[in-house]
């Protein structure tokens, strides 16, 4: 990518390295996934995933807000540095859980399937915090 990725004065790399799924990974890694990534420009209202549908990658959000809209469950907004879409990834099946669309006009970066599921096994840490994203997650859904 000839892009920089900002967020504040963090440009490229250095921006990932802010992800907390992404805390810790080697700057090899990063620029790997830097060049890898492809950037999703949203819309108010545009839907980026649909329940039952084939997981082919994780979406990180740079700029703007996504809502996830999951049934029978209050929907949860994710903003700046925050993931979606990892579920399917971890999963045999591979298929989407949840519905997700853009709050606002924003940016998000796609993370193919592969080249995350090469990421978990280069760089354990990554496994690690990612467990921490869905057990939150998960307690955020319990009474």
């Amino acid at each position: 990518m000839t892009e920089d990725w900002e967020i504040g004065d963090a440009k490229g790399a250095s921006w990932l390295a802010s992800v907390p799924m992404l805390e810790g990974v080697s700057e090899d890694t990063l620029q790997h996934l830097e060049a890898i990534a492809t950037p999703v420009d949203t819309s108010p209202g545009q839907v980026l995933v649909q329940p039952g549908a084939p997981g082919a990658g994780l979406f990180v959000v740079q700029e703007g807000t996504v809502e996830v809209e999951r049934p029978g469950q209050n929907s949860i907004e994710l903003g700046p540095g925050q993931a979606f879409g990892e579920l399917a990834l971890l999963t045999d099946a591979g298929i989407r859980s949840a519905r997700v669309r853009a709050k606002t006009g924003g940016r998000c970066w796609a993370i193919p399937r592969a080249d995350f599921v090469d990421l978990i096994h280069r760089e354990p840490s990554v496994a690690v915090h990612l467990l921490a994203v869905l057990a939150q997650r998960l307690a955020d859904t319990l009474p």
